[in-house]
């Protein structure tokens, strides 16, 4: 039943993520409740056993509930170590200062992932070394990185390929403000940009490089057919597009991650 109706709802990740948080609180605040109500020797004698059993009942049932509602395995981990951080800092007194800081940094991170569905992910350098291999030397190209992130990407392609047009967009204000702070000091020209690359016009690129997440990918190609120009490149690095036969694939070397390249006809 409890399955069944969160299938049907069909939310976005963070708002199941809030509801399946609430819910598991409710069933767990419930029980404590029951239990209280008996008057057990268990919570008088043992009161900080007690409430620990409480807070991996919580963590148990909130992976449970992201697993029956086929959420992402890192969403799983999330549900399962949330409970368990709010109640370790509750127990170290940290003071409310500390909490505002860090709720400031992660809205400045993340604030359009309930939107998005892209958290941030910063790329490695084994990537941009894959990926400068795919631009031809001397040969100008327009290229951008959708979701540029702290802006390695696209400093390392405008280094390494000064013949080439280089930007960057962002939609996470934090991280767009690092890129253009870090190219100002290292008299990068890559244009980096605060935005949304869903209001881009991809036909205006040779080359986009996508570091999204897999509920962005779907969109993302439909785009790329619409606009993309013949013989332009699409590169994603760890995500696949379901469905859609890759040019190209670039092997990582931990065997888990690659590189898809699609050449659009």
């Amino acid at each position: 039943m409890l399955q069944l109706f969160f299938n049907k709802i069909n939310l976005k990740p963070a708002t199941l993520a809030v509801l399946i948080q609430a819910t598991a609180f409710f069933f767990v605040f419930s029980f404590a409740w029951i239990i209280k109500s008996q008057s057990l020797y268990v919570i008088s004698a043992f009161p900080l056993l007690f409430l620990s059993f409480l807070v991996l009942m919580h963590a148990a049932i909130a992976v449970w509930f992201a697993n029956i509602t086929n959420m992402a395995k890192w969403w799983r981990w999330i549900h399962f170590i949330f409970p368990l951080a709010v109640w370790i800092m509750s127990q170290w007194h940290v003071p409310n200062t500390i909490y505002l800081v860090g709720f400031l940094l992660s809205l400045s991170l993340y604030w359009t992932t309930f939107r998005t569905q892209v958290p941030f992910f910063p790329s490695t350098a084994t990537v941009r070394q894959q990926v400068l291999t795919l631009i031809p030397q001397y040969q100008p190209m327009r290229i951008i990185d959708i979701g540029s992130g702290l802006g390695d990407m696209s400093m390392y392609i405008a280094k390494l390929r000064p013949e080439c047009s280089v930007e960057g967009i962002e939609i996470a204000p934090l991280p767009w403000l690092v890129s253009v702070v870090r190219a100002k000091l290292n008299r990068s020209k890559v244009d980096f940009r605060i935005g949304d690359y869903r209001l881009l016009n991809f036909a205006n690129y040779d080359l986009i490089f996508a570091y999204l997440s897999p509920a962005a990918m779907s969109d993302l190609w439909q785009k790329a057919q619409a606009q993309m120009r013949p013989g332009c490149l699409l590169v994603s690095y760890e995500f696949n597009i379901e469905g859609v036969e890759p040019t190209q694939i670039i092997q990582q070397t931990d065997r888990e991650k690659m590189v898809y390249v699609w050449k659009v006809k």
